[in-house]
């Protein structure tokens, strides 16, 4: 299963450039996590988003003013992306541990048989 998780949102003062309201504009920033019964492990990739409340729009970064560019590299700066690195769930660690002990039994019976 994926799931998106929110680094991090901001609210702007800029105009939009659609409907040039100064107040609906949001910068979002997400990371997807893929979860399974083992392990979660998070993307590289970083999305980010300009949504507009009022007219109920993306911006895409083509209309992007100089403005907005500026606040979107300052709030770029301010996110932290989760871990990329495989965190084993428990059921993963159990399943590992079993298995250790049964080769180390194996070992053994094979050594003491001769």
């Amino acid at each position: 299963m994926i799931t998106k998780q929110i680094l991090h949102t901001a609210r702007l003062n800029n105009n939009c450039p659609e409907c040039f309201d100064t107040e609906g504009l949001e910068f979002t920033f997400t990371q997807e996590e893929k979860h399974s019964k083992f392990y979660n492990q998070a993307s590289k990739e970083i999305d980010e988003k300009l949504y507009c409340h009022t007219c109920k729009n993306i911006i895409y970064p083509v209309s992007w003013t100089e403005d907005i560019e500026r606040v979107y590299q300052y709030h770029k700066k301010q996110v932290h992306p989760m871990s990329t690195s495989m965190q084993l769930k428990s059921l993963a660690h159990i399943l590992i541990l079993a298995g250790i002990v049964v080769i180390a039994a194996v070992v053994f019976l094979l050594w003491n048989a001769n």
